[in-house]
């Protein structure tokens, strides 16, 4: 073996002892573990829908929550809402959400960002139309209390045009106010 190729050989192992040296075991701390869990949430919903006939929005929901940790949830939302049309002549949209969503907690555990997605199944006079249905929203949480403004659209729901023909796709700027607790 060369000189060169010993010298090398040593300068390796020395600075592989001397990290080795400086290598210590990690001690196992001990951080505590978010409590996972099931939130129920009761709410009122309240807004102005955003195409002709329908003018106002008001509803009512029950929410489950699922906490992954102390920043994200899965939701699953369903309850009542009625879109109310301006002219005498029409008729009112009552319909079921059904959605699916996840929530994350941006700014101090309690303000946060959600969307859903899932189906408005229409049950009121003689309607009985489905309609995809995507929500976003922001709002602010604290142990019991959840204020929130959304926006829903539902794209299978008739609109009127504004040159008056009918057209596909609904939606409603909202504020939900609710009660949550733990079950």
């Amino acid at each position: 073996m060369k000189p060169t190729q010993k010298i090398k050989i040593l300068f390796v192992f020395a600075v592989s002892t001397l990290f080795a040296s400086n290598v210590q075991a990690q001690e196992k701390t001990e951080t505590p573990n978010y409590d996972q869990g099931f939130r129920l949430g009761v709410g009122l919903n309240a807004g102005y829908a955003t195409q002709d006939p329908y003018k106002l929005a008001l509803g009512a929901d029950a929410r489950l929550q699922y906490d992954l940790s102390k920043r994200y949830s899965l939701t699953l939302t369903t309850g009542f809402s009625n879109l109310f049309v301006s002219e005498a002549d029409g008729s009112d949209l009552g319909f079921i959400p059904a959605k699916a969503g996840f929530k994350a907690f941006v700014w101090n555990d309690q303000f946060y960002l959600m969307g859903e997605a899932g189906a408005a199944f229409a049950v009121t006079n003689g309607n009985n139309q489905t309609s995809f249905l995507l929500s976003p929203s922001i709002g602010y949480a604290t142990k019991y209390i959840d204020v929130s403004v959304h926006y829903e659209h539902y794209s299978d729901f008739a609109k009127l045009n504004n040159n008056g023909t009918v057209g596909k796709g609904v939606g409603q700027v909202g504020v939900r106010l609710a009660y949550g607790f733990k079950l």
